[in-house]
């Protein structure tokens, strides 16, 4: 999130009407859509629980000069006061059959726990900011709204959590409370985080550059990241969402729980690395954004034959726009190249 230099007035409001839309695209019409295309009927209230939610986000770290590791906080944040607090899916025994393929102890779900880390903070928060930069590189590290629009965005955000609880948590588990203890312990949490993500991690910068050398080919990235995101989701979440684990009952459920959270850390350490390489460019960008994305969309299609089609239109698409967006990029690169040289005017 690294800024540019005195960027114009226009543009801000674009840039974070667009970060709203791609917020709820890549977080589920991406995905959850695949299988249940109905939930393009939730579309107004995904964009204020997604899009106001994760513009505060953005804004927070925006304003506070923080980077991607104070993103990832914040997504954590985000993350505990949707499923926690709004949807209660992370201790209820009955929301979307998690208690029954997932580990549940201490009564929360925690095979569901982590795979919505990885999903919110990856798919609702940093992909989507990503995108909004390489589209609006000049906004790139700063605010798009002014205070005002900053209050309007957090009471959207908050009256989106509400709604959760009222439509969907009412809906899927009717009656069901988190207990106080952890209802508590999550806005703790979450108050803990933000402190973390705003007060503390930016007086430390940003790490230092990686060598150039280290940095693969961008189709590798892509591929990688592909790969990387099909296996994350199938070591926590049934196969299209389905009723069973992918290693049934002969593998006890803590131990995909360790390999996921390795395999992300180990992903998120070497993301983190490769962002701060010299040979690291907007294209690599690009094909990280397109490998998630496609992994993520891909994991839902074996849910139906439905989902077969809906997956690979859904990636199609996917593809289709990341590819105009490289080529924006690069007609912007050779624009920028030509202002460098330095024409000598007439």
């Amino acid at each position: 999130m690294a800024r540019t230099s005195a960027p114009p007035d226009r543009g801000r409001l674009r840039a974070a009407w667009t970060l709203v839309v791609l917020t709820t695209l890549c977080a589920e019409l991406t995905f959850t859509a695949v299988a249940v295309p109905v939930t393009w009927l939730l579309l107004p209230l995904l964009m204020v629980m997604y899009g106001a939610g994760v513009l505060v986000v953005r804004e927070a770290a925006a304003r506070a000069g923080a980077g991607w590791p104070s993103l990832v906080l914040l997504g954590l944040a985000y993350q505990l006061a949707e499923d926690g607090l709004g949807l209660q899916a992370l201790t209820s025994p009955r929301m979307y059959g998690a208690a029954e393929w997932g580990w549940r102890a201490l009564g929360v779900n925690w095979t569901y726990w982590e795979s919505q880390i990885g999903v919110h903070v990856v798919f609702s928060v940093l992909i989507p900011v990503m995108l909004t930069d390489l589209l609006f590189p000049v906004h790139r590290g700063r605010p798009y709204l002014r205070t005002g629009g900053l209050i309007g965005a957090g009471a959207l955000a908050v009256v989106g959590v509400l709604g959760l609880r009222a439509v969907i948590s009412a809906a899927e588990d009717p009656g069901y409370q988190t207990p106080w203890a952890w209802t508590a312990g999550f806005i703790a949490a979450i108050a803990l985080l933000a402190w973390l993500a705003l007060r503390v991690l930016p007086r430390h910068g940003a790490p230092g550059p990686a060598p150039a050398a280290s940095v693969p080919e961008p189709a590798v990235v892509g591929g990688a990241a592909a790969l990387m995101t099909v296996v994350f989701l199938g070591l926590l979440l049934p196969p299209g969402l389905g009723t069973d684990p992918l290693f049934g009952t002969g593998v006890p459920l803590p131990i995909p729980l360790a390999v996921a959270a390795a395999a992300a850390l180990g992903s998120g350490w070497m993301v983190l690395r490769l962002n701060s390489a010299a040979g690291w460019s907007d294209r690599h960008r690009i094909w990280l954004a397109g490998g998630i994305l496609v992994g993520h969309t891909a994991f839902m299609m074996p849910a139906s034959p439905v989902s077969v089609i809906t997956g690979a239109i859904t990636v199609a698409l996917e593809a289709v726009l990341l590819m105009m967006l490289a080529r924006r990029v690069e007609r912007r690169e050779r624009a920028d190249a030509g202002g460098i040289g330095g024409r000598t005017p007439a």
